[in-house]
């Protein structure tokens, strides 16, 4: 056996690799699967599990916990310190979607040329240090200015990771993932909610009230693990320190296979532009992503407030979101990892839209309810909109190939997507507590907008990948060398996963 054959065999591949970044194309031949050998690969995977998701599991979890807690804080005092009267605890809330939705796509144009472990760690520290700064506000004005710069700070986490971490899986590899990381969200809620719990019982201590020490406490935490984590974040697979040589070539021999090595977008061109703008897909996949988001950011801004005006205590009423969180999380969790067994998302996708939907009739009608029924409509609506939500980015990514589609992709998503944050904190209006019609009746009808928008990307998806197979888009294989190497998802091979 020759020396190339044998180093082929050490990366898990049973036969050498040309080029990494045109596998086979000298060649003139398509990798296959009996290419990987299945041992080395499950190895990989389990290697990639291990140093990918935690720490950025933690990072997000910190990122929403520091992004949500002023709910927590509401109801532990802040009202009663700082004056938000009218809309100002409105504007207090979507202020920070301001420069969070304006530096996303910016944010992931500059990950690209630096390394992610500092770039995401360094903004972790920044936003911990803010967070704590807001233990200390005395006037609505400093509380609005913080939150603004808590926002841009915030900015290029969440497209940031969805575009490094599609870098390492097979598409339908990829959905139960992206939802076991999304779990971050409801984990940081659910915590929340107990940590808010146990720190009021801090309350006047060194002169503080308790929810100056939820920002305090929570920033500090925050600040620490960013340190930490600037050091284990792993960067670019080419530069990813975790992986060997022989590990690397079988992580790009895997891609190739998946989404095939022509289906690249590697050059920034005006070619390129057309082909991101004009895709279809990323404004729907950001539509849907808004749509069904603005019950998450809702839901989770408000849940706090609504259950306290259920009737329980402040201290009840946060020991209550709990619950809420693990069955949502448990759903999301159990449908991602069908949708990859079955690969499929759209109609996991529409059956959380439905569940979803039973809640929301409940809250719009609970003039007939009891406590315990408008609880268990509130189980209904996160648990519906939290399978949808992750599963919106997941199925994008899925239908993105090359690295500057991923990066645009991702970044146009979680940009037009965040609007649903401004939306989601500006329609519970006060005076209409506790029923909060215009509240539940926008997200209601945006929670449909985005299913809808997921029925169009589905349709036209699967309406192309039909002329794909009787060859009617092979004319794109005519185009010149520079083009036809930098078409991503639109050279006519590739395969849009429904």
């Amino acid at each position: 056996m020759s020396s190339v054959d044998e180093k082929a065999q050490e990366a898990g591949l049973k036969k050498p690799s040309v080029d990494e970044k045109h596998i086979d194309a000298e060649a003139g031949s398509e990798p296959s699967v009996s290419d990987v050998d299945p041992v080395a690969e499950r190895k990989l995977l389990t290697k990639l599990d291990l140093t990918i998701y935690p720490i950025l599991f933690i990072v997000y979890m910190m990122s929403f916990l520091d992004r949500i807690n002023i709910s927590n804080a509401r109801i532990q005092g802040l009202t009663d310190d700082i004056d938000l009267s009218g809309n100002k605890w409105n504007i207090a809330l979507f202020i920070y979607f301001v420069p969070y939705i304006l530096l996303e796509v910016p944010s992931n144009i500059l990950i690209r040329k630096v390394r992610p472990s500092w770039y995401l760690g360094g903004l972790m520290f920044c936003w911990g240090i803010i967070n704590m700064c807001m233990a200390f506000v005395k006037s609505y004005g400093a509380l609005v200015a913080l939150r603004f710069l808590l926002g841009g700070f915030e900015a290029g986490v969440l497209p940031g990771i969805i575009y490094l971490t599609s870098m390492y899986y097979k598409r339908h590899e990829y959905q139960k993932r992206m939802s076991f990381f999304f779990c971050s969200t409801l984990i940081g809620g659910a915590f929340g909610g107990l940590l808010a719990y146990a720190i009021a019982k801090m309350d006047g201590q060194k002169g503080m009230a308790g929810w100056q020490w939820i920002f305090l406490i929570e920033g500090a935490v925050t600040s620490v693990i960013a340190i930490i984590a600037a050091f284990v974040i792993v960067d670019w697979p080419e530069g990813n320190k975790y992986l060997t040589a022989d590990e690397l070539a079988l992580l790009k021999r895997r891609l190739a296979l998946d989404a095939g090595d022509h289906c690249r977008m590697d050059t920034l061109n005006k070619h390129a532009y057309k082909l991101i703008f004009t895709d279809y897909k990323i404004w729907l996949g950001s539509l849907m992503y808004m749509g069904i988001g603005t019950t998450g950011y809702a839901t989770t801004f408000f849940m706090p407030t609504i259950l306290l005006e259920f009737g329980w205590t402040s201290t009840d009423a946060q020991v209550h979101t709990i619950p809420v969180y693990v069955v949502a999380a448990a759903g999301m969790l159990i449908s991602a990892w069908l949708s990859d067994r079955l690969k499929h998302r759209y109609f996991f996708m529409l059956g959380g839209s439905i569940i979803a939907t039973i809640g929301y009739i409940m809250l719009l009608c609970q003039d007939m309810l009891n406590r315990d029924a408008k609880y268990t409509a509130m189980f209904l609506v996160p648990l519906g909109a939290y399978i949808g939500t992750p599963m919106c980015l997941g199925w994008l990514q899925n239908n993105l190939s090359g690295d500057w589609k991923r990066s645009f992709g991702s970044g146009f998503q979680v940009t037009i997507g965040n609007f649903a944050g401004i939306i989601g904190t500006n329609i519970f209006l006060t005076p209409e507590s506790p029923k909060y019609h215009t509240g539940y009746g926008t997200a209601f009808g945006l929670l449909w907008m985005g299913t809808i928008a997921a029925t169009a990307m589905f349709l036209l998806m699967r309406w192309e990948n039909g002329k794909r197979e009787r060859g009617e888009r092979d004319y794109r294989l005519t185009a010149p060398k520079e083009e036809l190497e930098n078409m991503g998802d639109y050279h006519p091979s590739f395969r849009f996963t429904m």
